[in-house]
């Protein structure tokens, strides 16, 4: 099979756990391009953190982001929008405001959370290091629901963290439930992302490709997130990375080295370097567009 796409998850997968960039990675992505494979990132993270991202790498392609709520390659110009609209917006923030757990309404312009004290350790770090509140304008205040009744939001994604497993299971379940026009994924044992309804990695990487002109079958996917089991499932190659949990590795068709090990870099070296250029295989008449 001839792969014209490869798409990559950012937090576990292209950085390392200490949030940077390998100097192999690098080179990795950048031979990958200049045999004509189209590379993309497809991420929970928000449009302007993941822009850094692209950037560092010198991808300039349009990027899935928001768990594929928001497709773009500029902010000014976005290909894909789903919201979650305002009602719907204002009423799932008050049924998670009676447990403990921080909101975050994520907007591609900015963010805004409640001031929950967050005490487990874990639950902190992957707060501020995955989310990178950083990149743009964050905002705390001590009522989401009172702060949207004056000032309604329609973000594209609602992310909840945690401090307790059961509460997640216990939320997710009501949710579900309760409400069809929104979806809730989970990302790890403490964390939730809300999204309108067909709102996923997988939806999202799929309309891209359509706008290419590119099917699932070619594409290459590497993650190591549980909302990354669709995504490796459907892709012509599913790769996860060894960093990742076991339902994970246990839906790719490979296994890589982990994110401290350059397992994107490896990878792209043990498969695409068997893979003749893609300007080569058109002038061969092997591929055809």
């Amino acid at each position: 099979m001839i792969y014209r796409l490869l798409a990559l998850n950012i937090d576990g997968t292209l950085l390392q756990s200490n949030g940077r960039l390998h100097r192999a990675t690098k080179e990795a992505i950048e031979y990958v391009q200049q045999k004509g494979i189209y590379v993309t990132l497809v991420t929970s993270r928000s449009f302007p953190s993941a822009k850094k991202v692209a950037k560092a790498l010198r991808i300039k392609s349009p990027l899935v982001t928001h768990q594929g709520a928001y497709i773009a390659s500029s902010q000014e110009k976005p290909i894909w929008v789903q919201r979650i609209n305002e009602t719907l917006t204002y009423d799932t923030v008050r049924f998670f405001e009676a447990m403990p757990c921080q909101i975050r309404l994520v907007h591609e312009q900015f963010s805004l959370a409640n001031k929950f004290k967050i005490h487990n350790d874990y639950l902190a770090k992957t707060v501020f290091t995955t989310s990178e509140p950083f990149v743009y304008s964050q905002q705390f205040v001590n009522s989401l629901s009172e702060y949207l009744h004056e000032q309604p939001v329609t973000p594209s994604k609602i992310e909840v963290y945690f401090e307790d497993e059961i509460d997640l299971k216990d939320a997710k379940n009501a949710l579900e439930n309760m409400y069809s026009e929104i979806e809730a994924i989970e990302l790890d044992p403490l964390r939730l992302d809300i999204v309108s309804s067909g709102a996923s990695k997988l939806n999202g990487l799929t309309y891209l490709g359509s706008q290419l002109g590119i099917k699932l079958k070619e594409m290459v996917y590497i993650g190591d997130g549980l909302d990354d089991i669709p995504l490796i499932e459907a892709a012509g190659l599913g790769v996860s990375m060894g960093n990742a949990p076991f339902a994970v590795k246990k839906a790719s068709d490979w296994v890589t080295r982990s994110e401290n090990e350059q397992g994107v870099a490896y990878m792209v070296k043990e498969h695409f370097r068997k893979q003749q250029p893609i300007e080569f295989l058109r002038k061969m008449k092997i591929i055809k567009r």
